[in-house]
């Protein structure tokens, strides 16, 4: 982007911010005496200094905490699913009267034109990969709140998504409410299902070989929420990432009591078929889960997401399959 083209905009967005609209979205208008309120992330310290009226997201879940907390963004940024508004389902039905936020993409970086023309006085990136160059050029168009510090890039937990979504809105207890209901479903899982207790489990994706997600994952800390125990040595195979791809010399890995892939469309057979794959115990034994963009688009939606929304879906749909799998008897699993 030339940068005279960037300057005009980020100066039109820094202008309008403050004036009004017939089509403002719903807000935290109770938010009481919750502002100034000041966030740390990984680049500095956002300062909000009242209830945001016009909130961008370009992290990529956070649309989820803000509808949970009764707040429309203008625009939410897509990752996957092409649904309007990048909301899923458990989303889309929080979403009442409120209009369908814009869907931005990040595929060639953030579209700044984009995100100053829709005069935000917020934007929240904590489920993301912002630079400090990126955030730069964000704070230049309105407060920002990145990811935060000590955590990797796309590795926030979902507690610290909907508790900082929370504090930036003015409704801090009621995420924190949230939070605790769905903690304590995470709490009765492990309660009504001991035998996870002690069991190895992983989840994984075909992405160009075998991708498996490390241990500061969402995905990965589902499966210990649940009780499971992750592969030791995990994060010397994939560094300190998100998660990484093994060679097929580290394809013993996989080899774990409950394995989850997520296979994109048309890919179980494929993965099924592997030479190198399908000879692991994990595969001959049934103790994989299969869950396909195509053929299982809500579960595989909200065990991606990780949200204060789509976790219900999780916990009523992935545990039965988890039980499954390490029953002991192939039958009862794909």
């Amino acid at each position: 982007m030339r940068p005279l083209v960037l300057l005009s905009v980020l100066l039109l967005a820094l202008t309008g911010c403050g004036s009004g609209s017939k089509d403002e979205p719903a807000a935290a208008s109770s938010a009481g005496g919750a502002f100034p309120v000041t966030i740390k992330n990984k680049y500095g310290d956002t300062v909000v200094k009242a209830a945001p009226q016009r909130i961008v997201t370009v992290g990529l879940v956070e649309q989820d905490a803000l509808l949970a907390l009764g707040v429309v963004p203008v625009a939410t940024t897509e990752w996957f699913g092409e649904k309007p508004g990048a909301l899923f389902p458990w989303a889309k039905a929080k979403l009442g009267d409120g209009a369908v936020p814009q869907v931005l993409s990040d595929k060639d970086g953030l579209q700044f034109e984009k995100i100053a023309a829709l005069r935000p006085d917020l934007i929240i990136g904590l489920y993301s990969g912002i630079t400090a160059d990126d955030y730069r050029k964000l704070t230049a168009i309105a407060p920002t709140v990145a990811q935060p510090a000590g955590v990797p890039d796309y590795g926030v937990a979902w507690q610290d998504v909907a508790r900082t979504v929370g504090q930036a809105v003015g409704k801090a207890p009621e995420a924190d409410e949230l939070v605790q209901g769905i903690e304590g479903r995470f709490a009765a899982v492990r309660s009504e299902h001991p035998e996870f207790k002690g069991r190895t489990a992983l989840m994984a994706s075909p992405y160009q070989g075998y991708f498996v997600y490390g241990t500061q994952d969402p995905r990965s800390r589902l499966l210990t929420d649940f009780g499971f125990s992750l592969p030791g040595g995990l994060d010397k195979v994939i560094g300190d990432r998100f998660g990484g791809n093994l060679s097929a010399e580290r394809i013993g890995l996989l080899d774990v009591q409950a394995l989850v892939w997520f296979p994109e469309k048309g890919g179980t057979a494929k993965l099924k078929a592997d030479p190198l794959y399908r000879n692991l115990k994990v595969r001959t034994q049934a103790r994989d889960i299969f869950i396909e963009e195509d053929n299982d688009d809500e579960l595989y939606g909200a065990t991606s997401f990780v949200s204060v929304l789509s976790l219900p879906t999780v916990l009523d749909q992935l545990v039965p399959k988890l039980a499954a799998a390490v029953d002991g008897n192939p039958a009862t699993n794909g």
